[in-house]
């Protein structure tokens, strides 16, 4: 698949993984995870950036417990729409961007936000897009988190388990996100393998 056919499929889905259906979806076992992370490792006053935010089911639950400084990256321009039905006091407090994160996150100063996390988001990045990676780090100042889907065991990962299809539909690109983010000068505080996902903490040293 092209980059610019993958960009299409995501600024335009609708049904299944839409942001709609995520709305209904709600918080998971995942955003209870990125809560214990943020309760251990982030003051309440960080100015938090979500990559893929969708209608922001993930900000709006980290948003009850107390962090306010929210912004978040997404290419449906749907999400927001969205977002105001289900999350409205999110919409209305938030800073919300419109956009593939490899055009919108170079716009963004050094060391714009104290936290950058995505879940299930970075394992759409195409090939070609890999050196948004190296922005990801210029702008965060302080942890780095990523909920990605790494390959399936044995392969999690690993050389072997590259990329897979979701309904041969739209691929899943499963990367060893400790090596590249380790590769660009972070430091690994916390890795959680679960069914689906691995969620890894990074600190900028």
């Amino acid at each position: 698949m092209e980059p610019e056919d993958n960009r299409r499929g995501w600024a335009e889905r609708s049904g299944e993984f839409s942001p709609e259906f995520y709305a209904h979806a709600g918080p998971n076992e995942i955003t209870e995870t990125l809560v214990d992370v943020f309760e251990h490792y982030v003051p309440e006053d960080a100015a938090v950036l979500e990559l893929g935010c969708s209608s922001g089911r993930h900000l709006a639950h980290l948003r009850t417990h107390g962090y306010e400084n929210l912004s978040g990256i997404d290419i449906n321009e749907e999400s927001f729409d969205v977002m105001a039905e289900h999350y409205p006091r999110l919409a209305e407090t938030g800073t919300f961007y419109t956009g593939a994160i490899e055009d919108v996150v170079p716009d963004f100063e050094d060391d714009a936000f104290d936290v950058v996390y995505s879940v299930e988001t970075l394992q759409h990045v195409h090939p070609e897009d890999v050196s948004v990676f190296e922005e990801l780090v210029r702008i965060t100042s302080d942890l780095l988190v990523t909920a990605e889907n790494e390959g399936n065991s044995p392969n999690r990962g690993r050389e072997g388990g590259e990329v897979s299809y979701v309904n041969d539909d739209f691929p899943l690109y499963h990367r060893n996100w400790k090596r590249i983010f380790s590769d660009l000068g972070l430091a690994q505080l916390l890795s959680e393998p679960g069914a689906r996902d691995t969620v890894r903490v990074f600190r900028v040293l």
